[in-house]
């Protein structure tokens, strides 16, 4: 058995070795990559659904004029809480016209990133401004997402989410002499 395995490995040896033939590479046509934005709002809203499940009462923690004040949170306002960040969806069908991706992997931070600004020229419906997806390299798994958003007149509105532990909101004014003023802080915390 062995001396028929040695021959027949030598047999095609000789044959390989022997075609004058040189192998070309077939050539591949290049595939642009459409760019795939992170569904950050089917996102927000798996994390309340598991806010929910847990059955954990979150705590908010409101800050106005450096004084704070807390008071847990029914789990069925949760969503209206977070409302002014689950529209528009943030998904690639509804802003890949509208919004540009850039992904690197952010030393500073151990995380790749993924930020979303805003192309030229945007309809003055989307209230978005930019939207940063921060992800382990390790795990793969979204560690924190941060939104800008417009607010009614002279507001912008802030949103980091740090994955499975809190959220906060911050609401800052644009003043007329181009500064800005924190006017409102909410935390909603359930991993306590």
């Amino acid at each position: 058995m062995k001396l028929y395995f040695l021959l027949l490995s030598s047999a095609l040896l000789c044959a390989c070795g022997n075609n004058s033939s040189e192998i070309k590479p077939t050539p591949v046509s290049k595939v642009e990559e459409e760019p795939g934005f992170f569904p950050v709002t089917s996102y927000l809203k798996g994390q309340l659904y598991d806010i929910k499940a847990k059955g954990v009462t979150p705590i908010k923690y409101t800050t106005i004029n450096n004084r704070t004040d807390s008071v847990m949170v029914k789990l069925d306002s949760l969503n209206i809480l977070c409302k002014e960040f689950l529209q528009p969806e943030i998904d690639s069908t509804n802003l890949i016209n509208f919004f540009t991706e850039s992904k690197f992997l952010d030393q500073t931070v151990d995380a790749f990133t993924f930020t979303y600004d805003a192309k030229k020229n945007i309809p003055d419906s989307i209230q978005l401004i930019h939207w940063d997806v921060y992800v382990e390299p390790e795990t793969s798994k979204v560690r924190r997402v941060y939104i800008t958003k417009k607010g009614d007149s002279n507001k912008i509105l802030q949103l980091t989410w740090q994955s499975n532990q809190w959220f906060k909101i911050v609401t800052i004014i644009s003043n007329k002499d181009g500064t800005s003023t924190v006017e409102k802080e909410e935390k909603i915390s359930w991993d306590y």
